[in-house]
């Protein structure tokens, strides 16, 4: 594809959610993105808050054949660039994969809402999964009003953070507060591939969303690059 710009994966870089617990980034959530971005010749940085190795959630460790499949994608997950080093270049747009670590690192990070303000202020696309819209919750238009309010999105429901047993430990409730900061909400069955286009909003709700989430950037990521 060609693109003027590459495309930003910000991924987490939390380790630990609120009550100790060990999180990270939620492996599939990246590698399948990852991977088809790569197939598809879309320019990548990767990069996190803090830069270096990424915590990887316990939960969302491959298997065998997923480890043979992913290798490229766990590789680039060594060394990340840190945020600030990068945050004022041009991308196309700005990719977030969940895993409960970014419900820590990105609502409240400066870093973070000045890359992607940035992007779509300039046109690009903003892009998020499962707990990768907490992203969006700090973004505001050049008006100060939220970036979400009135733009359709979805995300991870507060019906699977209950089924997960993290609805307690979660600083807030991603759905409801997006919600309250005026999205609407396109939310689907519990652990059921979903992704909604908003414009050059793209988000999805959950894990099993990894690969929809994808081919829909993709798609606009083409018709951006025509």
């Amino acid at each position: 594809m060609n693109l003027d710009n590459p495309l930003l994966m910000l991924v987490t870089s939390a380790a630990q959610m609120g009550q100790g617990q060990q999180t990270g980034l939620w492996l599939e959530e990246f590698a399948l993105p990852y991977l088809a971005f790569r197939a598809q010749g879309i320019p990548l940085v990767v990069a996190s808050p803090r830069g270096g190795k990424i915590p990887v959630d316990p939960n969302s460790i491959p298997d065998d054949s997923q480890k043979e499949a992913w290798v490229d994608a766990i590789a680039a997950l060594q060394d990340t660039k840190a945020l600030e080093t990068v945050w004022e270049d041009a991308f196309s747009g700005v990719f977030v994969p969940g895993g409960h670590g970014a419900m820590f690192d990105m609502p409240d990070n400066p870093l973070v809402a000045a890359v992607m303000e940035r992007t779509w202020s300039r046109g690009g696309l903003l892009a998020a999964v499962c707990h990768g819209p907490a992203a969006l919750v700090g973004l505001r238009n050049e008006d100060g009003t939220p970036l979400v309010q009135n733009r359709t999105v979805s995300c991870f429901t507060n019906e699977e953070e209950r089924e997960v047993g993290l609805d307690d430990v979660m600083p807030f409730l991603l759905a409801s507060r997006l919600e309250e900061l005026g999205a609407r909400l396109d939310l689907a069955d519990k652990f059921v591939a979903h992704t909604v286009t908003d414009g050059k909003l793209v988000t999805g709700q959950n894990p099993q969303s990894s690969e929809a989430v994808a081919q829909a950037v993709i798609a606009a990521l083409s018709e951006q690059s025509q």
